[in-house]
């Protein structure tokens, strides 16, 4: 082996994590069109199986839509607690494994092993981990391997279900070249329909394009696509760090007893860090309550949940804890709720049994409060 100078970057991706969780708990699904989702047909499709997707069903699709595409589809409401059970558990498989990892979603993960050839050959190592991953959860697991996090995302892609694809230094442009530009990770529905109009169809021809074009067509996030066409990404892996969180606290000017007033408030610190959330697109696994008295005893409690950002849910446990720590004989000075174990992560995963209006709302809202200001719309529970 000798030693590389060059980055090696392998991106991990649990092969339709949602479904394969399903069919470990039941094996007699495995095999069968399987739509992850809220049973109703106002519900959306949150996950789906490969046999589904033959049928044209996707994820974020109509459950109705869906239904009618795949009719023989069995409908099943989803588990946010065994998913961050097995999210975990491969989490930690990946931190004993390796040097430095990213957990870039609930079922995701990029690995730094640059430099590790010289002792154990990424190549071997990387399958080694996958096998290891498998053997130990069951889950099928896909992987890329190249210098860079965009091209080993899309060699992942192109690997799926359950394979590997390496791409050797150099090959980047050839590699990407002939695909779909949608297989971008930059490029979403509206960016997709923008090039496709313009007679872009492949990554090779967004290649070709002029970077003062793109940069002119969409400003610096047209100069980084063109970048990533032409397999140029130099963003690193961001150490994963589990144990940051997102809190608020407030002290009361009087101290008080009044439940009804400690309620609200804490309705109102939790849709503010429930905000900050979203907004950071990551999710929260344990919530933590704090009590401090006027004679400035201190405590709290913590609970290990769903990974979930959506209010109503972590209201809920706000409550519960609160409820478990406050003795009714104290006067209250401080209230704090703090958010931890937080995951990149997209909170319309959570909505299995939520309908299309439901995810739509939480858009509405925050997108009004982050417009206009933080407090222009909450819950009535929070205001006095």
């Amino acid at each position: 082996m000798h030693q590389t100078d060059h980055r090696t970057i392998a991106h991990l991706d649990l092969d339709t994590f949602f479904v394969s969780v399903e069919c470990l708990k039941n094996s007699q699904l495995k095999g069968k069109p399987l739509l992850i989702g809220g049973h109703s047909d106002r519900a959306v499709v949150s996950a789906c199986s490969y046999e589904a997707r033959k049928f044209g069903v996707h994820s974020a699709m109509p459950m109705k839509l869906a239904r009618r595409l795949c009719p023989q589809a069995i409908v099943l409401g989803g588990d946010m607690d065994s998913y961050s059970k097995y999210s975990r558990l491969v989490t930690d498989i990946v931190r004993e494994k390796v040097p430095q990892f990213e957990k870039s979603s609930i079922d995701e993960f990029y690995i730094d092993l640059t430099g590790m050839d010289k002792f154990f050959g990424c190549s071997t190592y990387t399958r080694e981990l996958k096998q290891t991953i498998t053997k130990e959860t069951g889950l099928p697991i896909s992987y890329g391997l190249s210098v860079n996090k965009t091209v080993s995302k899309v060699a992942t892609d192109e690997g799926k279900p359950n394979g590997a694809l390496e791409i050797p230094l150099g090959k980047e442009k050839s590699f990407l070249g002939p695909l779909p530009v949608t297989k971008l990770p930059m490029v979403g529905a509206q960016t997709g329909k923008l090039l496709k109009q313009m007679g872009v169809h492949t990554i090779e021809t967004l290649s070709e394009i002029p970077q003062e074009m793109m940069e002119n067509l969409l400003g610096k996030n047209g100069t980084e696509l063109w970048r990533r066409a032409n397999g140029i990404d130099e963003t690193p892996v961001v150490p994963y760090q589990e144990r940051k969180s997102i809190s608020t606290e407030h002290t009361f000017q009087n101290d008080t007893i009044d439940v009804r007033f400690m309620q609200a408030q804490l309705v109102q610190m939790t849709e503010k860090i429930g905000h900050e959330l979203r907004n950071q697109n990551k999710l929260t696994g344990c919530v933590t309550v704090k009590v401090r008295y006027a004679n400035f005893d201190t405590l709290s409690k913590q609970c290990v949940i769903p990974y979930t950002a959506l209010d109503h849910l972590l209201l809920d446990k706000v409550r519960e804890l609160f409820d478990k720590l406050y003795d009714r004989r104290l006067l209250v000075r401080l209230l704090g709720v703090k958010f931890s174990h937080l995951v990149p992560g997209n909170y319309q995963i959570n909505l299995f049994d939520d309908t299309s209006e439901m995810i739509k709302l939480y858009q509405a809202l925050d997108g009004l409060n982050h417009r206009y200001g933080r407090f222009l719309i909450m819950r009535a529970s929070g205001l006095l």
